[in-house]
């Protein structure tokens, strides 16, 4: 396992290793739209895009939401060991590409990653020393009326989310930070998420990452 570079050129910042921060949550809580906000801001982290087998969304695009790839293409890059994780979620594939991960962190960047929240702790038990952040909604009742409004999935598959959204909610102790993501004021989900980066870049043990091969 390698160990990732140090960073720290910014004026006014600690020196320290570039971070791992790993954003998870229950389907429907603005996870996409989070990591939208902070990209349009320009702020200044690696952002990995997952790769996945289930359809395109309308207005979803390939390279930015996701990278979407046939069943046989990922299955060819889990038996490559491409995958830093991978996991099979409501019927589709899901995957964090290995290798741009390893690129930014031993080029000195922070880098930030969407998992679900099985990928969560499969990373956790990789990369313990990784941030690890879960976006919550305020009620499940605004989470309801989240997956229904959004009209991308049949009744039955809006109720298993919610279904799984429940036992997720459970897995809140595996988590270094909670956000709490309101629908009109994602915003202060995007502040509260650079305060905890900024705050880790202050700790005085700098977490260190050490990536698998």
């Amino acid at each position: 396992m390698k160990k990732a570079s140090p960073k720290g050129d910014s004026p006014g910042e600690l020196q320290s290793s570039p971070l791992l921060v790993v954003l998870s949550g229950p389907s429907g809580t603005g996870k996409d739209a989070i990591l939208s906000q902070l990209k349009e801001s320009g702020y200044p982290a690696e952002f990995t895009t997952t790769v996945t087998t289930r359809p395109k969304r309308t207005r979803e695009k390939d390279g930015v939401d996701y990278h979407f790839i046939s069943d046989k293409r990922f299955q060819e890059m889990m038996e490559r060991k491409q995958f830093l994780e991978c996991a099979k979620v409501y019927g589709n594939r899901y995957g964090v590409p290995l290798e741009p991960v390893r690129e930014a962190l031993e080029g000195g960047k922070d880098t930030i990653l969407k998992v679900d929240c099985q990928g969560a702790a499969t990373i956790k038990k990789l990369l313990p020393q990784a941030v690890f952040i879960f976006v919550v909604p305020p009620s499940m009742e605004e989470l309801t009326a989240r997956l229904k409004g959004r009209r991308t999935e049949s009744d039955f598959d809006c109720d298993l989310r919610l279904k799984t959204a429940e036992a997720e909610m459970k897995q809140l102790p595996l988590f270094d930070y909670v956000v709490v993501s309101q629908q009109d004021k994602i915003d202060l989900a995007v502040l509260a998420i650079e305060a905890i980066i900024i705050a880790e870049k202050h700790r005085v043990t700098p977490r260190e990452i050490y990536l698998p091969g």
